[in-house]
Order: C-alpha cells, then sequence, then structure tokens
C-alpha cells in the first residue's frame, strides 16, 4: 500500500524564513534525505517560495538537489543584507518609504539569479507550488511545475518565479514576468496566502484526490509579538497604517489557516498527526522581516534552534513518517 501524500507548506516572512530553512536542515539530516525526495508536494510564499525552489532545483546530474536547506541557511546569514538594501539615493527619493519602495530590487535579483540559475519551473525536482497575486486581474496567481510541464506558457524561469513571490508591497516593487499572458505586474502571495498550507492541501487533492491520507509539515517564519495599542491604532490614518496593516494582514492569514488545518487534519487512525505545525513566538526585537543584521539573524537562529529542541518528540515522530515512504519521483 502506497504511503500518505506528503506535502511541505513554508510561510512568507522575509529574513525570517531563517527559521523554516533552519528546520528543514534538521528535517533532511534525521530523515536521511533531500526535501525534494521527501514530500511530493512543496509549496511556498514569498521567503518560502524561494526555499521550495530553492530546495527544488536540480543539480548537475538532474536528479538530485543542487542546494541543501543547510544551503539556504549559510544564505539567509551572508546575503541578508545584500537583499535588503538600498542606496542612498533611493533612500532620499522614497522619503521614508513614502514615495517608494524601502528596497531597490538589485540585490534580490542578483542572488536569486546566482542561486537559481537558469533552472526553470518544469525542472524542479518534486511537485511546486508558489504563490503570487497579478495586479491587473486582480487574481490570484499559482505558478506550479503540473502546469509549467503540461502548458509551455506557464513554464517560467525558476529566478523569476522567485522574484515574483517575493515582492512585498511597501518592500519590494512588483515584478513583471514578461512570458506571462496577460502581462501584468506581480506581488507577494501573502497578501491572499502566507500560510500556503490550505492552497497546498486544496493542489494535492486535485492532483491525487487522496485528501485523507495527506502529510502535512507547515513552517512558520515566527509569530508577531509587537502590540499594536488601541489607544495608538484608534487614531491612526491611511499613512499610519501602511506599514503595520501589511504585518497583520500576513499574521491573520497564517494563523487563520492553521486553524483551518488542525480541523481538516486530525491525526490518523495509528494516532500519529497528519498535520504538523512549527511556529515559534518573536521576540519584538526580531519580529520585523528586512532586519538582516548579524545580531538578528544569530537570534533568530537561536529562536529556531530552541524550537526544535522543544519539538523534540513531534521532529522525531515526523522524522520516523517521512522515512517510512519511498523517494519521491521527480
Amino acid at each position: 500500500m502506497p504511503g500518505p501524500i506528503t506535502i511541505l507548506a513554508v510561510d512568507g516572512g522575509g529574513i525570517r524564513g531563517l527559521i523554516p530553512a533552519t528546520v528543514l536542515a534538521e528535517i533532511e539530516r534525521r530523515a536521511g534525505a533531500p526535501v525534494a525526495q521527501l514530500f511530493d508536494l512543496v509549496a511556498g510564499t514569498s521567503t518560502g517560495g524561494i526555499i521550495a525552489l530553492a530546495l527544488a532545483k536540480p543539480g548537475a546530474d538532474g536528479t538530485t538537489p543542487d542546494l541543501s536547506a543547510d544551503d539556504l541557511v549559510t544564505l539567509y546569514e551572508d546575503e541578508g543584507k545584500r537583499i535588503f538594501s538600498s542606496s542612498i539615493w533611493h533612500r532620499v527619493a522614497a522619503a521614508g518609504n513614502l514615495l517608494d519602495e524601502r528596497y531597490e530590487s538589485g540585490g534580490l535579483e542578483s542572488v536569486l539569479r546566482e542561486r537559481l540559475g537558469e533552472a526553470r519551473l518544469s525542472d524542479a525536482l518534486t511537485e511546486i507550488l508558489v504563490t503570487a497575486y497579478e495586479l491587473e486581474t486582480r487574481e490570484p496567481w499559482f505558478f506550479a511545475r503540473h502546469k509549467a510541464r503540461t502548458r509551455p506558457s506557464h513554464d517560467f524561469p525558476m529566478w523569476q518565479v522567485a522574484r515574483a513571490t517575493a515582492a512585498a508591497p511597501t518592500y519590494f516593487e512588483p515584478f513583471e514576468v514578461a512570458a506571462m499572458t496577460p502581462h501584468g505586474g506581480l506581488v507577494d502571495g501573502g497578501v491572499f496566502a502566507n500560510n500556503p498550507a490550505m492552497c497546498a492541501y486544496a493542489e494535492a487533492n486535485k492532483l491525487h484526490g487522496r485528501a485523507n491520507d495527506f502529510l502535512i509539515v507547515s513552517l512558520g517564519t515566527g509569530q508577531y509579538s509587537s502590540p499594536i495599542h488601541y489607544r495608538d491604532a484608534k487614531g491612526w490614518g491611511l499613512a499610519l497604517w501602511a506599514k503595520p496593516i501589511l504585518n497583520v494582514v500576513f499574521d491573520g492569514v497564517s494563523d487563520t489557516v492553521d486553524h483551518q488545518m488542525q480541523s481538516l487534519c486530525p491525526p490518523g487512525p495509528d494516532g500519529r498527526p497528519r498535520y504538523y505545525r512549527f511556529q515559534c513566538r518573536l521576540d519584538p526585537r526580531c519580529d520585523v522581516m528586512d532586519d538582516a543584521s548579524p545580531e538578528n539573524v544569530r537570534r533568530l537562529k537561536e529562536k529556531a534552534e530552541a524550537m526544535i529542541d522543544e519539538s523534540e518528540d513531534l521532529l522525531a515522530t515526523l522524522c520516523s513518517q517521512l522515512a517510512e515512504r519511498a523517494p519521491v519521483p521527480a
């Protein structure tokens, strides 16, 4: 009897993607296999989309992944400052983020081009689902390997898919995938699916039709902890709500999907979970999406390692379930 359909979903969260990357490095070590062989479907939004694409990108032999989760941990540690960077001229023109996005896109795009190279969505070693939102049609857009393999018009370079899903409003400008029809700017899928687990669940059900036989692993990028006090917010207008509203939307969407998934995926007949959610609570010092300073990167990694220690029993159970299944075919 075949094992369960395995699904990995990774939240958005900017530099806080270091947290799920660290958890995935631990899962790869314990399970003894790369993510692309452990999961039938890997879904991601924003930084989670970058993780999904990077871990499914084939290496030179075309059959094993080019990057490990450990490599992604290093990427966040080494490249965060380049991704979240702007020239003095951009900062002046942006007028404190009021007139333009906070960061220029050059650093982000150069990192994505270097790490994802010429790989295309159809090359992914396992099924991929990456979210974005199309501005002109005002519709969600789902980049998927199965679409890329059957419809050449949906086979885009991985780096462009990653750039589109990472276009968080107010942080990076929208991105236009030139080969898309219709043309239109894409922004971060976090505006509707910062936690893509529900989208992944629906996609896997469409592909496999075995909703009662799913094993779903959902990785958060840390729970916001900075409060928004009523006495402050009651007097806010458009300018003051512009930054916090994005965090409120991202956080609320993630928690709502977690609640839905708990209801949809109760434990199996053997009592073992069919849905895992790994999430930690952040200190106010490190709950922003764009602080790539060495001190904050260290704090994020410590948070991830503490969560791994606290989740020892859950991780052991999960990795035993993953190790029972055959490798995912490409």
